[in-house]
């Protein structure tokens, strides 16, 4: 930076040197307070009060322009801003004295000097000039902009854009309100609003921000930003508005964030994890000073500690919504100043206490959410008062007492939920007469008749009423005829009750019904065929009544309907095949019925049918084939004795022809026919001897096929019990090792060298030693002579085992594959109507067992479960490289050690049956729905091992989540994939991490390993990955400093 000269006469002879070291001694001074610093380190240092105008520290001026300012303190620091570098400099801005340089094409000069009076008054004059150019010579250089250009690109450094929305912010752009997400406020030409909720961006919200000088409004929801909540936002004097929810934000709300935020009068902050076990997390007090706050929701959160009673001093507040924290004690006294407030929800904390009285004087009350909490006693009489409430939900806490009357006073009330509480007595009248939309009194101990509906002038208000749920309470009576008043009706349930007689026919008349449960009563009486008017019925379910006669045709006409549930009734006769051309059904249960008759074969066109149970009737006939057919659970068809199929294990008879009737009365009329009548009466003749041949023939046959069979049975047997007899021995008697000398004779062999058991009493295949039962066969665990115990597998499935060159050249392949994650195949037992194969012994259980059958004590940890998804991927690529296919991967499949490493089982077994394709699709090898990918059901595509991948991605979830693969609820099914996607689609899937861990697990670990595992689950199976590519991003997961930004 150049120096203006000093006068002539200071350069007198006798002053030269000193002024030359003053000069050098100005110069250091200066150096050491300067620093260098280019546009983009312009974002470590904060930004100062817009109106002070002479403390800019970053100005943007054209390269032939300086502007600088200079204390005349000791130590000057100026800066000075140049082409593409600053320099910045400390120094105060209001000193008394300062010198300005304003250099173009020539220097100005405006240094004090008390001996010349003339160049003061010409400096005061120059001086006065410039400050009133000044302001024209910022707004010319527009410099709010560009302060806000810079402050954009700094926050977008900090951040992740995998759909690249930003790509309109460039920092050559000296006009960021043309940028996408960006606002700008005409009058000052400064960004005003930055709106980017749903951009999929992550990071964390950097100081950037500070620079946006005018932004009111902030609006970042529903991306991922991580990190914990910026206390410097508070600095952003200008803000009125921000929302950060539906982001994974952690850690706790600072103090200081409140406390300084005065201007604020919108606060969204729901849906994150502001928590953090070293702290309180509790809501900071510093809420009492945000006096302008009209809305504030930091809903979905961990929050806990008490409501703050500082809330009641945001005297303008509207909206107050804290639910599903962990908040806390009562509700604080000072809410009762919220005297505007139209919408308050403390919905699923842990409240208790009761309701107090003055929740009455709270006048502008619209929607009162008080749900899920631990709220005690009687509702409060006041409620009355509120003549403006809407919605009311009171449900799962513990009140007690009956309704109270005065609730006819909410003259505005729509829906009102008083479910899962402790109330008592009847069914108010007021519940019919005010023309509710929804009424929920489900879970609860009300009593008393419901058959008398109001009538007349409230048959108008009827029309409103839209869900109507009675269920789990104690009412009794019938069914009132009158509920055809409630013409919009879409959700009718009065399960779990006493409810007796019949089913009103009236019921038909409800176009608008989607939902009827009448389940869990005392009906009697048949289905009404008028059920059919019902037409926009998507479920229907009378299960556990007593309801008799055949289910009626006109069900077809409900062309909704996804669940039809008629279990546990009297049902008699067949079942209809107008139920065939219910498109869209999901669920037919009509098990523990008498229905008779055979199955319609039409039924195996209900594409979209994931379960059907008509188990404990009297159903006969062939199952039908194909679809769903194809691998349907014996379980659901048992204890129908006619039926068959392969489902059953019992094969269909042939087709017989037609019995023939000989006519005993065929010569009645031979006295008064003519050669006609000895014509026929000839041929009758002949046709009754051949029906007596037919007869004598099928007799001879059937004897034939009675005394085949006996011999089988004595020639099966003897071989059992040769059989069972090595199987029981100890081991010191010789067996043959070939069979072809001796039918009855068996050959084991270990691949070890050691054949010898132990002769303790556990003996091989004793009942007492079973340790499961699979597709395959059942497994029991007995020892070695050396003391190893090992688990035998009895092969179920002898009729479809190859020949015994074939089945031991796949076994002995077997028995060389080795790997850390796969059970090992110690040995084998041969003969033709018993296989037997030898495992080492896991002692740790299947999976299957650890997930769903043990306590919360012996969960597993997100640790363990991590090592059991990755040693599992690691098992099936090494199968793969063998290009063996499992075919079968299920969590049962899957058994622990001691130290908690998988082992995979049952593999390779398909090799050893000789109709791979149909024994594949059969209920034996496919018997846990839900693992089953798609392609099995598709004769025409090759099945590969992407079938695998599929079953693998369904275990990945099942592990993260601790469910079942399809889960079976009291009202609905749970598919767990479609379960998790939908969850990932609202951007909540960490909610579906199992809850046993406690919250104890990485998000990002458990979020890219639910992602990875609906990948590999996809329905195409070329968009699934190879099982080496599964165990490469697992391993990038668990080690993120590799890289791995795809899924996370």
């Amino acid at each position: 930076m150049k120096y203006n000269r000093r006068p002539k006469d200071w350069a007198k002879s006798g002053r030269v040197q000193e002024e030359k070291e003053a000069m050098t001694d100005k110069r250091e001074s200066e150096r050491d307070c300067f620093s260098t610093a280019t546009t983009d380190d312009l974002s470590r240092f904060p930004a100062e009060d817009p109106g002070d105008f002479l403390g800019f520290r970053r100005l943007r001026i054209r390269s032939s322009l300086v502007f600088s300012f200079i204390s005349t303190s000791s130590s000057p620091c100026p800066v000075e801003v140049s082409g593409e570098r600053t320099r910045i400099g400390g120094g105060s801005a209001f000193a008394s004295d300062l010198r300005f340089e304003l250099r173009k094409s020539s220097s100005l000069d405006f240094s004090e000097s008390a001996a010349q009076p003339l160049t003061r008054m010409r400096m005061l004059l120059k001086l006065f000039g410039f400050i009133l150019l000044l302001p024209v010579l910022v707004r010319s250089e527009d410099i709010t902009p560009n302060d806000d250009v810079l402050g954009l690109i700094a926050f977008k450094a900090d951040l992740q854009d995998p759909e690249s929305k930003l790509v309109s912010w460039n920092v050559d752009d000296n006009n960021p309100c043309n940028w996408v997400g960006v606002k700008c406020n005409p009058r000052t030409n400064g960004v005003s609003e930055l709106v980017l909720d749903g951009f999929s961006l992550s990071g964390r919200i950097g100081r950037g921000l500070l620079r946006l000088k005018f932004l009111r409004r902030l609006a970042l929801s529903n991306n991922n930003f991580t990190g914990t909540l910026n206390p410097e936002l508070s600095r952003l004097g200008s803000l009125r508005s921000i929302d950060l929810s539906g982001n994974s934000l952690s850690g706790t709300i600072p103090d200081e964030f409140f406390q300084q935020c005065g201007s604020l009068n919108s606060i969204s902050l729901a849906k994150n994890s502001f928590s953090d076990n070293s702290l309180t997390g509790e809501i900071p007090a510093g809420i009492d000073r945000l006096y302008n706050l009209r809305t504030i929701s930091l809903r979905k959160n961990q929050l806990s500690g008490q409501v703050p009673d500082g809330i009641g001093d945001c005297l303008l507040l509207k909206s107050l919504d804290f639910s599903e924290n962990s908040l806390s004690g009562g509700l604080p006294d000072s809410l009762l100043k919220l005297s505007t407030c139209s919408f308050l929800s403390l919905r699923s904390n842990s409240l208790v206490g009761e309701v107090p009285s003055w929740i009455g004087e709270m006048s502008y009350l619209e929607n009162l959410d008080l749900s899920g909490n631990g709220f005690s006693g009687r509702i409060p009489e006041s409620m009355g008062k509120l003549l403006s409430l809407k919605v009311l939900n009171f449900s799962r806490n513990g009140f007690t007492g009956s309704l109270p009357d005065s609730m006819t006073g909410c003259r505005s009330l729509l829906i009102v939920d008083f479910s899962q509480n402790s109330l008592t007595g009847n069914l108010p009248d007021w519940v019919f007469e005010m023309g509710l939309q929804r009424i929920s009194l489900s879970g609860n101990r009300l009593a008393g008749a419901i058959e008398n509906l109001p009538s007349g002038s409230a048959e108008t208000m009827h029309q409103n009423l839209q869900v109507l749920d009675l269920s789990n309470n104690m009412f009794s009576g019938k069914i009132p005829k009158g509920i055809r008043a409630f013409s919009n009706l879409q959700v009718l349930n009065m399960s779990r009750n006493s409810l007796v007689g019949e089913i009103p026919v009236s019921i038909g008349e409800l176009k608008a019904l989607d939902v009827l449960d009448l389940s869990k009563n005392q009906l009697n009486g048949s289905i009404p065929s008028e059920i059919g008017g019902a037409v926009g019925l998507r479920e229907l379910r009378l299960e556990n009544n007593s309801l008799g006669g055949d289910i009626p045709t006109q069900i077809e006409k409900c062309s909704s309907l996804t669940s039809l549930i008629l279990a546990r009734n009297l049902l008699q006769g067949p079942i209809p095949a107008s139920i065939a051309n219910l498109s869209n059904l999901q669920i037919l249960d009509a098990s523990f019925n008498n229905l008779t008759g055979p199955l319609p074969k039409q039924l195996s066109n209900l594409l979209h049918l994931i379960s059907f149970n008509i188990s404990h009737n009297h159903l006969q006939g062939e199952l039908p084939t194909g679809n769903f057919f194809n691998t349907i659970s014996p379980s659901s068809v048992s204890d129908n004795p006619s039926l068959c199929g392969s489902a059953v294990n019992r094969s269909c008879p042939a087709v017989l022809p037609k019995p023939i009737v000989l006519n005993p009365n065929s010569s009645s009329n031979a006295s008064s026919s003519g050669p006609l009548s000895s014509n026929l009466r000839h041929k009758k003749i002949i046709l009754s001897i051949s029906a007596l041949i037919a007869i004598g023939a099928a007799a001879f046959i059937a004897l034939g096929v009675i005394t085949v069979t006996v011999l089988n049975l004595r020639v099966r047997s003897s071989t059992s019990h040769s059989a069972a007899a090595l199987a029981l021995s100890n081991g010191d008697e010789e067996y043959s090792h070939s069979p072809a000398t001796d039918a009855n004779s068996g050959k084991l062999v270990m691949f070890s060298g050691n054949p010898d058991f132990s002769t303790s009493t556990h003996a091989l295949l004793n009942k007492d030693c079973e340790l499961g039962r699979g597709g395959f066969g059942a497994v029991y665990r007995t020892v070695l002579r050396d003391g190893r115990p090992v688990a035998i597998k009895k092969l179920t499935v002898s009729s479809l085992v190859k020949s015994q060159d074939d089945f031991e050249r796949e076994v002995k392949k077997l028995g060389k594959i080795r790997h850390r994650n796969l059970v090992a195949l110690e040995g084998y037992y041969w003969t033709q109507s018993l296989q037997l194969l030898i495992y080492e012994f896991v002692s740790g259980g299947s999976l299957y067992k650890r997930l769903h059958e043990s306590s919360g004590v012996n969960a597993l940890s997100w640790q363990e479960r991590f090592n059991i998804i990755l040693g599992t991927a690691k098992s099936l690529a090494h199968l793969h490289q063998l290009n063996i296919i499992h075919y079968n991967m299920k969590s049962s499949n899957v058994l622990l050690d001691s130290s908690g490493e998988p082992k995979i089982g049952d593999f390779g077994l398909a090799k050893l049956l000789p109709m791979l394709d149909r024994y594949v699709l059969s209920s034996k090898i496919q018997s846990a729905l839900g693992y089953m990918a798609p392609e099995f059901a598709c004769r025409t595509v090759k099945i590969t091992e992407k079938c695998d991948v599929y079953g693998f991605g369904v275990l990945v979830l099942e592990v993260v989540t601790g469910r079942r693969p399809v889960e079976y609820m009291e009202d609905d099914v749970v598919v767990l994939c479609d379960m998790v996607r939908g969850a990932l689609e609202e951007g909540r899937v960490e909610g579906c991490v199992d809850e046993r861990l406690q919250g104890k697990f990485p998000s990002e670990e458990a979020v890219p390993v639910m992602k990875l595992g609906l990948i590999c689950t996809s329905q195409v199976p070329s968009n699934r990955p190879d099982m080496g590519e599964v165990v490469n991003i697992l391993e990038l997961i668990r080690c993120p400093s590799e890289g791995l930004e795809e899924l996370s």
